[in-house]
């Protein structure tokens, strides 16, 4: 291997925290790991990594090093995608972030469509609400939604997401179907914990009202409120990203829609600066507008056909 070959071997046992990991993405073993970052201190004259049986730590040296040489890799990268787009197919590692609620319920039903779309491109796909650090953790792409905070990067806007107050039709069977805000008070509600998030917002004549649900059920989950709400356990109110496919499947309906505001926010790609300039993150961009921008999961004209219209 060459230097910028030993390079790539840093950042890689740095971006996955071990040798093993590493040497299992670039299908060679944890020894010829090793003796590549030992080749690589021994040309700058400096010892990169303190070894341990349980981790591996920077040294000063390896910190201000590494820095340097994410910079290079990446610029690499992008150099071989220039090459890449002139030559053909968009091909590589993807990596893409996603947070829960847009990555069970959405991202994963279409990602084997663009796999079978460009079948050079492989995925490195994390699903968590935790806010990561795409530059940190050399994330390609993001999809995020709310406030995104001002940084480094640049935000695609996708589409809007809603809100929706909904339950199952065997809860409402049973329990009757509020008509107004105020008949919620005497229901059954399901909500997840947050703040705010017990107080339902309602456009009145002379603007926003809100009313504090009585929760039956508090819950840190939005997939453990769907669940329940499904079995009839009571009235949620989610994102439409989430609920989406129960209201099309009929295994809930939609609430108080003509009084119920549902404080739209954004979806939006996030990426770093001239990160879409690699082929294979700009088809993924391309393909997230075409599948998402319209907001699939959103029924048609919900407002018109449901109780409380």
């Amino acid at each position: 291997m060459d230097t910028t070959s030993d390079l790539r071997v840093f950042v890689r046992v740095m971006d996955r925290g071990n040798f093993s990991q590493a040497a299992s993405d670039l299908g060679i073993t944890p020894s010829a790991v090793s003796k590549l970052v030992s080749r690589l201190e021994d040309r700058l004259g400096v010892r990169l990594l303190e070894r341990s049986t349980r981790r591996l730590a920077l040294t000063p040296e390896g910190e201000t090093f590494l820095a340097r040489a994410r910079q290079i890799v990446a610029d690499i990268e992008e150099a071989e995608a220039e090459v890449a787009r002139v030559r053909g197919a968009p091909r590589g590692k993807l990596s893409i972030n996603s947070g829960t609620a847009f990555g069970l319920h959405q991202l994963t039903r279409a990602l084997p469509e663009f796999l079978a779309r460009y079948p050079e491109i492989e995925i490195e796909l994390s699903i968590t609400d935790r806010l990561v650090d795409l530059i940190e953790e050399q994330t390609d792409i993001a999809v995020r939604s709310g406030h995104i905070p001002e940084g480094p990067f640049i935000q695609r806007k996708l589409a809007d997401l809603e809100r929706v107050i909904c339950a199952a039709p065997s809860y409402l069977a049973q329990r009757g179907t509020p008509q107004t805000a105020a008949d919620l008070k005497a229901h059954d509600c399901i909500v997840v914990a947050g703040p705010g998030l017990s107080r339902w917002p309602f456009k009145t004549r002379s603007g926003i009202d809100v009313v504090d649900v009585r929760p039956r059920v508090t819950t840190d989950s939005a997939e453990a409120a769907l669940r329940m709400a499904i079995e009839g356990a009571g009235i949620i109110r989610l994102s439409d990203v989430i609920v989406g496919d129960p209201l099309q499947k009929g295994q809930l309906v939609p609430l108080l829609t003509a009084i119920h505001h549902v404080e739209p926010f954004p979806l939006a790609a996030v990426y770093p600066t001239g990160r879409n300039r690699l082929p294979r993150v700009a088809v993924f961009i391309e393909f997230l507008r075409e599948r998402f921008g319209h907001a699939p999961w959103r029924i048609a004209n919900m407002a018109g056909a449901r109780s409380g219209s």
